[in-house]
């Protein structure tokens, strides 16, 4: 679907829309594949007593993720009670501690997860509108925001004149030699 948050594109099937979703699909997998490796192999490292230490910290913090503390506290505008020593630094926020390179490597786990199951549900709507067959002459006109096809507006492709239809047309003329 590409990298832009949110984009208007047109498409000439139902077909090549769930094929860029697959895509999508894919590519989130394959990431969140090496972050989840990259995650595992930061809490096995071996250093010490602090590694037990970390691994605790690490473990209350997914499970906050999972009830849904983070979408509560962006709502309301709160920071998330996590040990982690955060600074706030302009517009982002800066850590030295151990711990919050697995706090990030957490939330963007848990993002990709959000994100492959809002693109496996918009991919399985467009399989359910292949199945209708709504025909050739049709464009797809969709809104897609952060990555996930939410709406389309279907348009007849009658009256408007597309690049992949053309006409070649040629005489020959042989002339006859004696």
């Amino acid at each position: 679907m590409g990298d832009l948050l949110t984009e208007i594109r047109t498409f000439y099937s139902l077909k090549e829309i769930r094929e860029g979703i697959e895509a999508e699909i894919n590519q989130y997998k394959l990431l969140l594949e090496d972050y989840s490796q990259w995650l595992g192999s930061l809490l096995r490292s071996p250093e010490s007593a602090k590694n037990q230490e970390r691994m605790k910290k690490a473990a209350e913090f997914q499970k906050v993720l999972r009830t849904g503390g983070r979408k509560s506290s962006k709502k309301e505008g709160k920071k998330l009670d996590t040990s982690t020593e955060w600074v706030q630094f302009k517009d982002i926020m800066l850590c030295a501690d151990e711990l919050g390179e697995a706090e990030i490597l957490f939330e963007a786990t848990e993002e990709l997860k959000d994100k492959i199951e809002k693109l496996e549900k918009a991919k399985n709507s467009i399989i359910d509108l292949e199945r209708y067959g709504l025909g050739k002459e049709v464009l797809y006109i969709t809104y897609i925001r952060d990555g996930v096809p939410e709406k389309i507006v279907f348009k007849s492709k009658k009256g408007i004149e597309t690049t992949e239809k053309f006409e070649f047309l040629a005489d020959f003329s042989i002339a006859k030699q004696a």
